[in-house]
């Protein structure tokens, strides 16, 4: 079992890293520049992903009145935001695909340095017992290392020789989405009778309620124009799970029961974020017919 705890860890890791890598490539000073210059959309994007954002997937733990191991879920991928998944999203809607992609490459970027404080915060609010917390420093250290480190290194590369970061960005979003689907396999795989035993479960109810609200808060606090306003809704749904699963993995000792419950939120983050974002798109290609 260490062997395949080890494996996990390690898969995991270049998940992280590579995910951020191709952040990075796709990424240019001039886009970044671009969106950074909307002071206002980005002051409510942020505020929306690292305040309200953690909080409402607290007050739902806290208000469904959630099993530890369920409510550590929460908090853990609601501290999270910043999902390359998001891009995708947007760009099914037909939305404002640059903005969205880089206000959720700049949302894991920063979330590498306040996920730890952030949940760590909020669990020991909610005092879930003596023995239930973050080592907030190490992780850090070791989230930052694994995304900020590597998108930094992307967007240089990108803006010194744009035609090896495509080339690179192509590899590693191809190793990207190959050890995702590794990691959600080992996750269920570690914890598939957690993952069962939740089905139909409040935590299901929370995550798919927390999804749905994060979409409208999105949509409501952002820009007047409408593809901006799906751009913005449709990056807050899905969590950026890196950093969530580095967190149960030194913290918790890869918990089956927290792992299984990350697994379930996560599917169904993407259960509520992608049929809402395929309706928003098929309406505007057929207003635009």
């Amino acid at each position: 079992m260490e062997i395949v705890g080890l494996l996990f860890n390690v898969i995991l890791m270049v998940f992280i890293v590579t995910t951020m890598l191709t952040a990075g490539f796709g990424t240019t000073l001039d886009q970044l520049g671009a969106v950074l210059s909307r002071f206002g959309l980005v002051a409510m994007v942020l505020v929306t992903g690292f305040v309200i954002r953690p909080l409402i997937g607290w007050g739902t733990a806290e208000l469904l009145g959630l099993a530890v191991p369920a409510y550590l879920a929460m908090v853990l991928l609601w501290s999270c935001p910043g999902a390359p998944f998001g891009a995708k999203l947007v760009m099914t809607a037909k939305a404002d695909l640059q903005t969205g992609a880089v206000l959720q490459v700049l949302m894991a970027a920063i979330g590498s340095l306040t996920f730890a404080p952030t949940a760590n915060l909020i669990i020991g609010a909610a005092d879930l017992g003596d023995d239930v917390s973050l080592p907030v420093a190490d992780l850090i250290r070791t989230v930052a290392l694994l995304q900020l480190l590597p998108f930094v290194v992307g967007v240089l590369v990108r803006h010194w020789t744009p035609d090896r970061a495509t080339e690179f960005g192509a590899f590693t979003a191809k190793v990207s989405g190959q050890t995702f689907l590794f990691v959600l396999a080992g996750a269920l795989l570690g914890s598939w009778r957690d993952v069962i035993d939740l089905l139909g479960s409040l935590v299901l109810i929370a995550a798919a309620l927390v999804s749905a609200v994060m979409i409208a808060i999105g949509w409501l606090l952002s820009a007047r124009e409408r593809r901006t306003r799906w751009a913005t809704a449709l990056i807050q749904p899905c969590s950026n799970s890196g950093p969530a699963f580095a967190a149960v993995a030194i913290a918790f000792d890869n918990d089956p029961a927290i792992l299984g419950a990350i697994t379930a939120i996560l599917l169904l983050q993407i259960l509520v974020g992608l049929p809402t974002a395929s309706f928003v798109g098929r309406s505007r290609t057929a207003v635009a017919a």
